[in-house]
Parts: C-alpha cells; sequence; structure tokens
C-alpha cells in the first residue's frame, strides 16, 4: 500500500515554495494533499495569500482549526486544588517581574500540531503517512522525528539542498509573487524587522498586537499564580513604545522546534 503524502502548510515562504514545486512535479511523488491549520489570528496577508495559492494547485488544501488562539491566550482559569485564578498561558510571552523569563509555549502544539495530525489520522485510510514540513537549510536544527509510529517526517528543500532565500529566488524566477511570513500577528518570536513591517504594511494588525498586548496584561493583573507583566517583545517594553531596529532580521522561530510556524 503507498503511502500517504500530506504536506504541512504553513502558508510561508517555505512552504508554499514546497507545495509549488511539488505542484510542477520538481518534488516527487505528487502530495495527495496539503493541510493548513489556522489558528484564526494570521495577518490578512496570509489569509489572502492562501485563498492564492489554493488555486494554483491540482491537489486538495484542507483548512482545519481548533479555534481562535487570540483568545485561547487570554483564558483566565481557576485551579481546583488551590482556587486560585491562574492565566492559561499557550504562548511564549517576555516575562516581566521577579524573575525575568519566556513563558512555556503550547500554541503549536495545541493549535497546529495537534489539529493536523487529527486531519491526517481521518484521511490516511490505514496508510502509513509521509508528512513533508518545510524546514529549510538554514533552519534544518528543527527537524525531528514524528511522535506517531505510522507517522514519517519528510524535509523535502532539506533533500534537495534550499534555503529561504534559495525559496524566495525560485519563486522570482518561476514568476510566482513573494510570500508572506506566515505566523500569527501576536506572535512573541518576530524579529524587530517583521515588526516594523507589520507596523508600516499592515497597520491594522499591528494595531491588533498592541491591543491584545494590553488585553492579556490586564488578564495577568487578575492573576493570582503568575508573578509579572507579559509582554510581546524581548524588550519589555508596551509594542507601541518599542524603537525596532529595522535592520535586525534575528527570530527565535529557531526555538520553536516543532517545525510548523514561520515557514
Amino acid at each position: 500500500m503507498s503511502k500517504y503524502n500530506v504536506i504541512s502548510l504553513g502558508a510561508g515562504v517555505q512552504s508554499s515554495t514546497l507545495a509549488l514545486m511539488a505542484e510542477r512535479g520538481e518534488i516527487t511523488p505528487r502530495p495527495d494533499a496539503a493541510i493548513f491549520a489556522d489558528t484564526q489570528a494570521e495577518p490578512a496577508s496570509v489569509y489572502r495569500w492562501l485563498d492564492w495559492l489554493e488555486k494554483q494547485l491540482s491537489f486538495p488544501v484542507y483548512r482545519v482549526t481548533k479555534g481562535d488562539l487570540a483568545e485561547a491566550g487570554l483564558e483566565l482559569r481557576t485551579s481546583r486544588n488551590s482556587g486560585k485564578v491562574y492565566l492559561k498561558t499557550l504562548i511564549p510571552l517576555f516575562l516581566a517581574g521577579e524573575s525575568d523569563g519566556i513563558l512555556w509555549r503550547k500554541c503549536t502544539r495545541d493549535f497546529k500540531i495537534d489539529v493536523i495530525q487529527r486531519k491526517v489520522k481521518a484521511l490516511r485510510e490505514g496508510r502509513s503517512v509521509s508528512q513533508w514540513i518545510g524546514i529549510s537549510t538554514d533552519e534544518a536544527h528543527r527537524m525531528k522525528d514524528s511522535n506517531l509510529d505510522w507517522v514519517e517526517n519528510r524535509y523535502p528543500l532539506i533533500e534537495i539542498g534550499m534555503s529561504r532565500s534559495d525559496c524566495l529566488r525560485w519563486m522570482h524566477e518561476s514568476g510566482y509573487p513573494e510570500p508572506p511570513r506566515s505566523a500569527c500577528y501576536f506572535c512573541p518570536y518576530h524579529s524587530d524587522r517583521e515588526w516594523v513591517r507589520l507596523k508600516t504594511q499592515e497597520p491594522e494588525e499591528f494595531a491588533k498586537a498592541v491591543e491584545w498586548e494590553r488585553r492579556c496584561q490586564d488578564a495577568a493583573r487578575r492573576n493570582e499564580v503568575l508573578r509579572g507583566v507579559p509582554y510581546l517583545h524581548a524588550s519589555r517594553i508596551p509594542l507601541d513604545e518599542v524603537k525596532f531596529n529595522h535592520e535586525n532580521q534575528r527570530t527565535l522561530f529557531g526555538n520553536e522546534c516543532e517545525g510548523m510556524c514561520g515557514v
């Protein structure tokens, strides 16, 4: 029985290049499907791009979602043991308080990996799965094996030696427009350059990030467990007051070792 070949489609530069190369037969075999895990919190540019990309592909693109990550990341809960109110921390926010740190990240697992795996399980019809992930050579440290015995992770861009800049070059030479970066509008892993891009090119998305940070800090004040104030930027300054370094391209996506975000 042949494997079920599926692309984990982040709808950013690398995974979009991967999908289009597969469509043109430059990466084989032809995928059975691509799956986009929608956090409902991507910038508008990503959704516009995905609408365009779907029309270029002859294999189906499934959009799956667990819900709105922006709202889930603000959820307050009450501990059954202590009765204390606590903030359900899903997002790796920068904490300023008794000890500076970064909050635990659970958003990728809950809102991307798990929902993709459920959809793949429903589609595979008993076949083993080759899951294609759009990590490029400059992020090879993010590669990892699947934790499911019926899924094998495959990294086609690394197989053919393509970096992110190679992907952009291929898109240009193939006559395609440049894809956006795929990441939630409020993602703390943004580089300063990406924050500047959002602020100047998608100001409504930047304004949403500023408002989300304020709402998160309001929720944190009611939290009885978390000791500190959460911020979206590593400077631990309110986002609308940060003096961004336009040349800083350093992101923290290297810490996102699941390989599902920013591609």
